[in-house]
């Protein structure tokens, strides 16, 4: 995107963020719901698409600008970005990446404007941080392929309008190896959707178990067509490795918010007739704060730079989303510590991302994954002994 545009996307994006979600997180925590307006402008603005490309009605921005991008969206609640990330990331990459011209262009352009929400789903009961052990089935029965399985703590699912669904097509390949990726429907008959779970944070983005009990899709429903047969997992991986750096920005986006409610407390709050922040206890929390934000923020861009020129789309994914989703934490619990017994409290701003930022070190994969995908990467054959 022309720098220009880009940086009046930004801006666009930033006064959304400050000025109309920010003033409703406390009402988004407590009813666990995203607003339908914020839903309807964050269609207008283009952010159900843009990390798709422009020829699909998507705004094509690099993994550099998406990071950018993130910053912002990271300020406010994680629900809000979960609203439509996974349109952008591991859901519409899978058609990116793996769909044939024809699904493409049947799916991407309403993906892109926000018509169709898109879930991802890859998890199951026995099948989280290995997906390649996963238990779901699909076989061919003449034009039509027949599904089954459960998929656990799908994103968005019970809003979604369509998944993309990975279940095992050849058992008797190697785990990684017999995997295939498909595009079913809401509402096609044998697919159900439980009640959204309960979680402890990241009120407001809702995930629910999935069941395919018999469901019938047609055989253009296999992305990718007969040659995308058994090539599911390389798929997964792949958008995974895009949702790790997206993750890690956001990240860094909730670090910033973090450091300025910690500030801004320090800046205001007295004890013993004296600002808190002239304690220099309470000033260390404050600077490692923000040389956690600022390492954190260097690292993402820089892993986002090597993954646009595909110098790194491994190493640096995993390295930056366990840096990035283990700095926040970090970020988090010296907010709520500068905040003392406020920060315990419903209501506070801190308290409320203590929660949201628990799950960045569990989903794409837990910092023990990244910190095994990084070592072998490294190490090769002298991680087996």
């Amino acid at each position: 995107m022309d720098a220009a545009d880009f940086s009046a996307v930004l801006s666009e994006v930033r006064r959304f963020v400050r000025e109309r979600v920010v003033p409703l997180e406390a009402e988004i925590d407590e009813k666990d719901e995203m607003p339908a307006d914020i839903r309807e402008a964050a269609k207008k603005m283009g952010l159900f698409g843009f990390a798709l490309p422009e020829e699909y009605g998507g705004l094509g921005l690099s993994m550099y600008e998406e990071a950018q991008l993130m910053f912002e969206l990271g300020y406010t609640t994680p629900s809000l970005r979960s609203m439509f990330g996974t349109n952008n990331g591991i859901a519409g990459h899978v058609l990116m990446v793996g769909g044939t011209e024809e699904q493409k262009a049947e799916w991407l352009p309403r993906i892109a404007s926000g018509d169709v929400l898109a879930s991802f789903a890859l998890t199951e009961p026995e099948a989280g941080s290995d997906p390649s052990t996963l238990t779901t089935r699909a076989h061919r029965e003449g034009d039509e392929w027949v599904i089954n399985g459960a998929k656990r703590y799908i994103t968005n699912a019970p809003l979604a309008d369509v998944f993309m669904l990975f279940a095992r097509t050849d058992p008797d390949a190697p785990r990684t190896r017999g995997i295939s990726t498909f595009l079913v429907p809401a509402g096609t008959p044998g697919l159900t959707v439980a009640p959204k779970d309960h979680k402890m944070g990241q009120f407001g983005a809702w995930t629910a178990d999935v069941f395919f009990d018999d469901v019938r899709v047609p055989a253009s429903a296999l992305v990718g067509g007969e040659a995308g047969l058994n090539r599911g997992f390389g798929t997964a991986m792949g958008c995974i490795a895009h949702g790790r750096v997206h993750i890690s920005a956001l990240c860094v986006g909730m670090a910033e918010r973090l450091v300025h409610e910690s500030v801004e407390y320090a800046s205001t709050r007295r004890q013993s007739g004296r600002l808190i922040g002239s304690f220099q206890l309470v000033q260390g929390l404050v600077a490692d704060s923000m040389t956690d934000y600022y390492a954190g923020r260097a690292t993402v861009l820089e892993a986002a730079r090597a993954f646009d020129a595909g110098t790194d789309t491994k190493i640096g994914p995993s390295c930056t989303k366990y840096f990035a989703s283990e700095m926040v934490w970090r970020v988090a619990d010296r907010a709520v510590q500068i905040h003392g017994g406020a920060g315990y409290m419903r209501g506070v701003a801190v308290e409320r991302f203590y929660r949201d930022a628990r799950l960045f070190r569990i989903y794409e994969g837990t910092s023990q994954v990244q910190q095994v995908i990084i070592a072998k990467a490294l190490l090769g054959s002298a991680t087996q002994g």
